[in-house]
């Protein structure tokens, strides 16, 4: 049995994964409602990335840096914000082709675009860092 935290929507849903004999069914799962979000990462990477900018903006959100991270491996097609620039949640930060199509990266709280983590057109992998918000 597997268990994973998925976001939709803004709403944490713990989900247990059961395999069943190696068959090539569907696996069984079942979905609850997390008690509380999942907590964003805030401890920097073992080896720092080089920062696209350096600006370096008071944080609105009570002083955390929260590091939004790929989602699934892909392509950093463009960036739709700037380092200093104010986001609300929701806001789109950046575009990641993944399997020929493009997905829309959004922010996932209030804040200042800390640092651009990759250039445009970089290919990144599931977990790596994107974009800092402070």
């Amino acid at each position: 049995m597997k268990q994973y935290r998925i976001t939709v929507n803004g709403k944490s849903y713990d989900v247990t994964v059961e395999e069943l004999n190696g068959a090539r069914s569907a696996p069984a799962a079942y979905a609850a409602p997390a008690a509380q979000p999942a907590p964003q990462s805030a401890a920097a990477p073992a080896a720092p990335a080089p920062s696209m900018a350096t600006a370096a903006a008071a944080p609105s959100n009570g002083g955390t840096v929260v590091t939004v991270k790929a989602p699934m491996p892909g392509t950093v097609i463009a960036f739709k914000v700037i380092a200093g620039q104010q986001v609300k949640r929701g806001d789109v930060l950046l575009l990641l082709e993944a399997m020929k199509m493009e997905n829309e990266i959004v922010a996932p709280q209030d804040g200042t675009v800390a640092a651009l983590r990759v250039p445009a057109s970089a290919s990144v992998n599931t977990g790596d860092a994107l974009v800092d918000l402070a």
